[in-house]
């Protein structure tokens, strides 16, 4: 039939078409670089240099980057799926670089329960939380620990993601339980608390 063929022709051509462009609209934003800030570019490998420290990352295939006047620009190199995926995600990762460098990152905690208590020992963090013996962590390059009235912890440096590790760190050295919630917790963390089981009457 004359309309089938057509139709079928119709489809053929439809499904054929090429994706229609799309940006993510985190990727898209041009990341301002700050004073004092100095950005390298090799490629996919990406250096930059402040006040905090230096970060260096090499970027995932499927993105370029470019420098225009004082912003940084993340662009898709094609049209697949891979590398609109990653277009997003590596602004993500410069832009952490570049505040990490200039303002840097830091996480709190918080020690809850009697006896739980930490200090600084050099540049070691020494954590007493109930066990026979301290538990002592050595900070990785670029890390710093502070302790403020014995039960508040920061933990500072220019990489966004070793900041957070090592605070994740301390948190399971004992995870807050939920009947007392006492351990260790985020500042401003919410713990979902359990009623405890009650007496016969």
């Amino acid at each position: 039939m004359p309309e089938n063929r057509a139709l079928a022709e119709k489809c053929s051509a439809t499904c054929t078409d090429p994706e229609p462009e799309t940006m993510s609209r985190i990727g898209k934003n041009p990341i301002p670089i700050p004073d004092k800030v100095v950005v390298t570019l090799n490629g996919l490998a990406v250096s930059v240099k402040g006040p905090k420290g230096e970060l260096n990352r090499t970027l995932p295939e499927g993105v370029s980057v470019s420098q225009v006047e004082n912003t940084l620009v993340i662009t898709p190199t094609s049209e697949k799926r891979k590398s609109r995926e990653r277009h997003g995600l590596c602004r993500s990762l410069v832009a952490n670089m570049v505040q990490g460098v200039s303002e840097g990152y830091t996480r709190k905690l918080e020690l809850v329960g009697v006896g739980s208590r930490a200090q600084v020992k050099g540049k070691k963090l020494v954590v007493s939380a109930g066990f026979s013996h301290p538990v002592e962590m050595d900070p990785p390059a670029g890390i710093t620990f502070a302790v403020e009235n014995n039960t508040n912890v920061t933990v500072s440096g220019a990489d966004k993601e070793l900041v957070g590790n090592e605070a994740a760190k301390i948190r399971a050295i004992r995870p807050p339980e939920p009947y007392k919630g006492k351990g260790i917790k985020y500042a401003g963390e919410r713990i979902l608390r359990k009623a405890g089981k009650s007496g016969k009457k």
